[in-house]
């Protein structure tokens, strides 16, 4: 079910005492978070958040729509080296992974939101409450995935217009958190996002390990 009311936090706002109270270095040990990422990811959207939620100890998989590696860009214009694909977003499961980390660029996401399979991991994923992350054109695959009418989210400006489109509330914040979705609009909010991502992270992690 999706939530019907929105937390909306910046890193430094008047939530983030709450976001934070966990321990991340503790709770993030061993948790399994998902990347789904295809061609054209913009670099510094996928390696930044993977370092830092690897730092508190989290267990990262890229996952893709071919295997072997996938090619990154900076600017989306620019070539910028590879990430190696860890396993394919149609072999897996939601009960898998913890997390899920979907990062921008304009063509990965685009690439993503064409693909069954993607946009079914992705829909499954929001829909079994798990924490779900996306920043800059990352929300383009959870607008194909029907999950975001009635949500409040944030993105690159170019396409908060699909996004109300589809439902949702947007608003423009650094970070924005609304249930299990976080979302952030462009690699100058990294810093908001990866410490908020984290903490969403730990925090439902610790609630499940309550209720195990």
């Amino acid at each position: 079910m999706c939530a019907k009311t929105a937390t909306i936090a910046a890193a430094q706002g008047h939530d983030s005492g709450i976001l934070r109270r966990a321990d991340t270095s503790e709770t993030l040990q061993g948790r399994r978070v998902a990347i789904p990422a295809a061609d054209g990811v913009e670099r510094v959207e996928l390696e930044q958040p993977r370092e830092a939620l690897e730092r508190t100890g989290a267990q990262i998989k890229v996952l893709s729509i071919h295997d072997g590696e996938i090619q990154a860009r900076e600017n989306d214009l620019d070539a910028a080296g590879t990430f190696t694909v860890d396993g394919l977003v149609a072999d897996a499961s939601v009960t898998h992974y913890d997390a899920l980390l979907l990062p921008g660029g304009t063509v990965n996401p685009d690439q993503l939101r064409v693909d069954p399979d993607a946009v079914s991991f992705v829909r499954e994923f929001v829909e079994s409450g798990k924490p779900v992350a996306a920043i800059c054109h990352g929300p383009w695959t959870l607008i194909e995935a029907g999950v975001v009418e009635g949500r409040t989210l944030t993105s690159f400006p170019s396409i908060r217009t699909d996004l109300r489109n589809a439902g949702a509330d947007v608003v423009d914040q650094d970070v924005v958190v609304d249930g299990n979705l976080i979302t952030s609009r462009s690699p100058d909010d990294l810093p908001a996002f990866c410490d908020t991502m984290g903490a969403k992270f730990a925090s439902n992690s610790t609630q499940e390990e309550v209720m195990s």
